[in-house]
């Protein structure tokens, strides 16, 4: 048994029944994808393989489309993680077709990895470093939130940022910050990390406390934002983000705090 992992862009396809399409290609699509990728085998010995179609790509079986985040509330945490990692190597395969040192056609190496016949150099599919972090001040109370130029939907969510050349995490936490709301901060505290395949991302959280400054917004950056209370929360990101993880944490230490 093999599982298929097919996208059209950011949609994944499965079965009438949420599940990961098994088989064979064109026992889900009306023809065979153009080009198919290898995937790592899942740990309990099962063979993965993905492709991206066009939108024009027929299906049968009653297989549907669904976005790759909506795909997090349906799927088993093992099958989402597989998905997200062969929509980050479908990316970084049509952005690697070519050496990037002398311009030679590159050729799959590993399920993860390139490598360049002509000059032989070993090419992996690049991640990029980002932080974010929840800020509080008054103990605890109250919660900064922001809303990026980037979001989509009409909610808020955490300060966050990608890490420069020549950065460690702490120094772009902090410079994000800075630059984002004014504002400077205290006790920061390592919290989780989550792969963010939108499309190569490793999301790493913080939590910090507010130490000093003028809540100002970088408005190239932000929409709006501000202090809130957990009686006044606005709408904000859905479960699959760590941002959301970050304020479930904050949330659950006030419920803590009172048990």
């Amino acid at each position: 048994m093999k599982h298929l992992f097919i996208f059209q862009k950011d949609s994944l396809l499965l079965t009438s029944r949420n599940q990961i399409p098994t088989g064979e290609w064109t026992q889900w699509l009306t023809e065979e994808p153009k080009e198919t990728v290898a995937l790592p085998v899942s740990t309990d010995g099962t063979a993965n393989a993905a492709a991206e179609v066009e939108q024009t790509q027929g299906t049968v079986n009653d297989a549907k489309w669904i976005s790759l985040r909506e795909s997090f509330y349906v799927l088993p945490a093992a099958d989402f993680r597989m998905a997200a990692k062969a929509h980050e190597l479908l990316h970084w395969h049509r952005a690697s077709r070519f050496c990037g040192f002398c311009g030679n056609p590159t050729e799959w190496s590993t399920e993860i990895s390139k490598r360049c016949p002509k000059c032989h150099r070993e090419i992996w599919a690049n991640v990029q470093p980002a932080m974010i972090v929840a800020i509080t001040r008054n103990n605890g109370e109250e919660l900064l939130l922001v809303q990026s130029k980037n979001f989509k939907r009409d909610y808020l969510g955490l300060v966050a940022g990608f890490v420069e050349t020549g950065e460690n995490l702490e120094d772009c936490v902090e410079r994000e910050i800075k630059e984002e709301t004014g504002l400077t901060v205290k006790n920061l505290k390592y919290f989780a990390s989550q792969s963010w395949p939108f499309p190569n991302v490793l999301m790493v959280g913080f939590t910090a406390e507010y130490a000093g400054g003028e809540l100002t917004l970088q408005r190239s950056e932000l929409n709006k934002g501000g202090w809130f209370r957990r009686d006044n929360l606005p709408a904000i990101p859905g479960k699959v983000s760590l941002a959301r993880k970050l304020i479930d944490h904050w949330l659950e230490q006030k419920k803590t705090t009172h048990e």
